[in-house]
C-alpha cells in the first residue's frame, strides 16, 4: 500500500488542534527537536541569528517553523499540502510572525541556488519519492558553509515495531486509519551519510530520537489516546520525546556544506 499523504489535506486545517493526530508531532516532539537543534546551532552559529536564513523542508502546520521565527531566523517553509500552509500560514500570522509559507516539494524547491545558512528537514525524509534528489536540492540551496539539520526514522526491528505495528496497524494503539509510513523508505544513518558525501555535504554526528519514557506506560498511553481518554498533544508530552542514546528507532543529526576554495 502507498503512503497515504492526502491526509494532510484532509485533516492539515488542525495540526495546532491537541485533538487531531497530528498533533503527536508538537507536544513534546517540537521542544524534543528543537533543544537539540538549538545546541548544534550555538555550537556552530552563536546566539544571534538575526539576518540569518532559514528553510524548513517539510513545513507541516508551521511547528519547528514558528520555533526558528522566535529565534530570529527569517524563515521560508515549503510543504506540498496547501492545507498545511494556509494553515501554518494563518497561524504565524495570529502570533505576529513573519513566515513565507509556499507550496512545493523536496525534489524541486521552489528557492534559489544557496540562499540559505540553515535548511532543516523534520519527519519528511522517509516520506520523500526520491530521497538523493531531496539531498541534492537541500545542498543546492545551502549557502557555502550552511548547517543542515535533520530528523528521520531508522530501518529496524525495532522501529517496525514502533512505527508500523504499533502507530499504524494494531487496532488499539494506531494514531489514524490510514498508511503513514513504508518500511522500505525507513533509512539506516550509514545510508543517510552516504547520500550526504555523494551529493557534496559533510555528515556531522547522529544522535537518538525518541521517548524518553518507553516501557508499558508507552502502549497505555496509546491506547488511551485512541480512545479519546486524552489529546494527542498530552499523548506526546507524556512520551516525552526528544534526544536518547539509541538510534533504534528514530535519529536526528547535521550535516555541513563545505566551503570550497578555488585554487590561485
Amino acid at each position: 500500500m502507498p503512503i497515504d499523504n492526502d491526509i494532510y489535506n484532509r485533516i492539515g486545517e488542525t495540526w495546532w488542534d491537541e485533538t487531531n493526530p497530528l498533533n503527536t508531532l508538537h507536544g513534546s516532539m517540537t521542544p524534543g527537536r528543537f533543544g537539540y537543534f538549538q545546541e548544534v546551532l550555538t555550537e556552530k552559529l552563536g546566539t544571534d541569528y538575526s539576518g540569518l536564513q532559514a528553510l524548513d523542508i517539510g513545513s507541516g502546520g508551521g511547528f519547528l517553523a514558528e520555533e526558528f521565527a522566535k529565534k530570529g531566523f527569517d524563515v521560508v517553509g515549503v510543504d506540498p499540502s496547501e492545507v498545511s500552509v494556509e494553515t501554518a500560514r494563518a497561524h504565524a500570522g495570529e502570533g505576529g510572525l513573519d513566515i513565507d509559507y509556499r507550496v512545493g516539494v523536496g525534489e524541486h524547491l521552489p528557492v534559489e541556488d544557496a540562499t540559505f545558512d540553515v535548511v532543516y528537514c523534520c519527519d519528511v525524509l522517509e516520506y520523500v519519492a526520491d530521497l538523493g534528489k531531496t539531498i541534492g536540492e537541500t545542498a543546492r540551496v545551502l549557502k557555502p558553509g550552511g548547517l543542515y539539520l535533520f530528523d528521520t526514522v531508522n530501518r529496524t526491528m525495532m522501529s517496525k515495531l514502533v512505527m508500523i505495528k504499533m502507530f499504524q496497524e494494531w487496532r488499539l494503539t494506531r494514531l489514524v486509519n490510514v498508511d503513514l509510513h513504508i518500511f522500505s523508505m525507513f533509512i539506516k544513518p550509514d545510508e543517510l551519510n552516504a547520500i550526504l558525501r555523494q551529493r557534496g555535504m559533510s555528515p556531522g554526528e547522529i544522535v537518538g530520537l525518541g521517548p524518553k519514557r518507553p516501557g508499558p506506560q508507552f502502549v497505555m498511553n496509546l491506547m488511551r489516546a485512541r480512545r479519546g481518554k486524552i489529546t494527542y498533544g498530552e499523548l506526546s508530552r507524556r512520551l516525552d520525546f526528544g534526544r536518547i542514546k539509541s538510534t533504534v528507532i528514530s535519529f536526528m543529526g547535521y550535516a555541513t556544506k563545505p566551503i570550497t576554495t578555488t585554487a590561485m
